[in-house]
């Protein structure tokens, strides 16, 4: 009795061992097709603009909400804003992380004020968007901007509304 004790625990033990092999191959590896590098970076940003402010240049830009290769992109973790001053070549400025991927509602609309401009200088920027795993996407669309000082808002003291036009159906 005891040897066929030890024959059947020795097959049931086999028997487990195959079956929670067989459930760790299923359970384990890629779960869809492989993806190229190329298809797994961020869109590129097409929407980068800039202007000149008091004290500086405002930068406004749209998230990237789709991958290279088309699929939704929600690991957005920052972008990376390159600037040059003149033709001089282009450094990273400064690296602004996304915070909103945990929240209900994510921003759609992007600013950044660099402050660090000299007036009468001429800047271009181009900007930089990466995911969590590092994938970064291909350069921003360019701007050029020269800082200067935006015009002063109306005074409602001192302004007069244009006079108005004739329109060609006000002749006789």
């Amino acid at each position: 009795m005891t040897r066929m004790n030890l024959g059947a625990v020795a097959w049931i033990a086999i028997v487990l061992v195959t079956i929670l092999t067989a459930a760790g191959l299923l359970g384990c590896g890629v779960k869809s097709a492989p993806i190229a590098p190329e298809y797994a970076r961020p869109e590129r940003i097409l929407t980068l603009r800039a202007q000149p402010a008091f004290g500086g240049i405002n930068l406004t830009w749209q998230r990237p909400t789709h991958y290279n290769g088309g699929h939704q992109m929600r690991d957005l973790s920052g972008f990376v804003l390159m600037r040059a001053e003149g033709d001089g070549p282009m450094i990273a400025l400064v690296q602004i992380p996304v915070t909103d991927r945990e929240r209900f509602q994510i921003e759609d609309d992007f600013t950044y004020f660099d402050g660090e401009t000299t007036m009468g200088a001429s800047y271009r920027y181009t900007l930089i968007a990466q995911t969590s795993d590092g994938y970064r996407s291909e350069p921003s669309n360019e701007v050029t901007v020269t800082r200067v000082n935006p015009p002063l808002a109306p005074n409602p003291d001192t302004y007069k509304l244009p006079s108005p036009a004739a329109s060609p159906g006000d002749t006789p």
